[in-house]
């Protein structure tokens, strides 16, 4: 996707000079603007400002640089320095251009391209250097300062090192190599679950309908947040009760069960809202955005009294959860919530409340076998002294 453009230009206001600021709207570039120290904005000129000195052009392209493209129509230049500093930065963003290339050309998601993207785009900037003078320790630098100085996620770190390692898969002359135990191992975390009733409590304090009908369409067929905004209606077989999930992650079709207890809201939704080619639509037509599904879920658990931190992908562990505990084979589970390993789907059996019922805590032992030792004592009678 291409940056929004900003026109630099001189501009002679209240007898001095300044270079202005011209761009289409766009709010969060507004907001990027207003950070800029020393901007100011000017109603009957129509752009925002700065004042003019000789460093202006260096502070603007720092300020906006992987933000918004410039277009320098001032009739300054830069010091030596200063071009030596932006020919670098067009060779990082010519090299992220390429990779992100090289990754389309894999067949990576569009999420994977723009997080490694991204990362490349962050390393090379905090390098400071030609991509051929790259080391081994650059990559740990940028582990060090950013990623732990910065608290990032295990998560994350690890999809910095992934990042790189198809990088050097790019460029195999690079000399610099990545040690295998630069990717920390991955944070093991139980998922939150929800109780039946819990999931009911939700869906009833979702007022509106079509938000109602999305929330019962990803705990009913346990759907990711990308499966349900790309459910398409030609995708529902009402005559079978299933759902089709086509290309989900990892570029797989799979069957789900379409809830009987779903149709009557199902037909009152369609009826009500009439999409025409999603299961969920936004404005003209559009796909749903996840933000809008994470925003109202949020307000209905606030609604409903949760205190659990609640997300769309929440609703599918619940999902598998709950069938799990309600005796269907884990092998069914990992087929309907289309996982390639068995181990992701094992998870489950952690937090399934159904076998842990079965299990007793040695403190209600210990209160069963005093209890019952006491009833014992009490039955027996009291023997007259000798």
């Amino acid at each position: 996707m291409s940056l929004p453009v900003v026109i630099l230009k001189h501009l002679k206001h209240k007898g001095l000079n300044n270079v202005a600021l011209y761009f289409k709207y766009n709010e969060a570039l507004i907001v990027h603007t207003r950070a800029l120290k020393g901007v100011m904005w000017s109603a009957s000129n129509k752009c925002w400002y700065v004042s003019d000195h000789i460093n202006v052009l260096d502070i603007l392209y720092d300020h906006f640089y992987g933000v918004a493209e410039l277009d320098n129509q001032t009739n300054y230049s830069f010091g030596q320095e200063g071009i030596k500093k932006r020919e670098l930065e067009m060779r990082w963003k010519e090299e992220a251009g390429r990779f992100r290339r090289f990754l389309e050309g894999r067949r990576y998601s569009k999420s994977t391209i723009g997080t490694y993207t991204s990362f490349l785009s962050s390393f090379l900037q905090h390098s400071k250097k030609e991509v051929t003078d790259l080391e081994g320790r650059d990559v740990d630098k940028y582990c060090e300062d950013i990623l732990a100085a910065k608290k990032k996620a295990i998560s994350t770190h690890r999809q910095f090192i992934g990042a790189i390692k198809q990088f050097k898969v790019m460029r195999p002359e690079l000399e610099f190599e990545i040690a295998e135990d630069l990717r920390p191992r991955p944070s093991r975390f139980l998922p939150v679950v929800l109780s039946k009733e819990e999931v009911l409590g939700i869906l009833r304090a979702t007022k509106n309908l079509k938000h109602r009908a999305t929330l019962a369409m990803i705990y009913a067929s346990g759907l990711r947040i990308s499966e349900v905004i790309n459910l398409k209606i030609a995708d529902i077989d009402y005559s079978r009760r299933q759902v089709r999930i086509y290309q989900a992650k990892g570029r797989k079709d799979r069957y789900v069960v379409l809830a009987e207890s779903m149709m009557p809201l199902l037909e009152n939704y369609f009826n009500t809202y009439l999409p025409k080619k999603f299961f969920v639509e936004g404005k003209e037509g559009e796909q749903y955005s996840p933000e809008s599904i994470r925003k109202f879920l949020k307000r209905s658990c606030r609604d409903a009294g949760i205190r659990k931190r609640v997300t769309p992908h929440t609703l599918r562990h619940s999902y598998a959860t709950h069938l799990l505990e309600g005796g269907v084979d884990i092998r069914y589970i990992q087929e309907l919530l289309g996982h390639n390993d068995p181990k992701t789907t094992m998870i489950y059996t952690h937090v399934s409340n159904y076998d842990l019922k079965q299990i007793q805590s040695p403190l209600d032992m210990a209160f069963k076998e005093i209890t019952e030792r006491e009833k014992q004592n009490k039955k027996l009678p009291n023997l007259p002294p000798e």
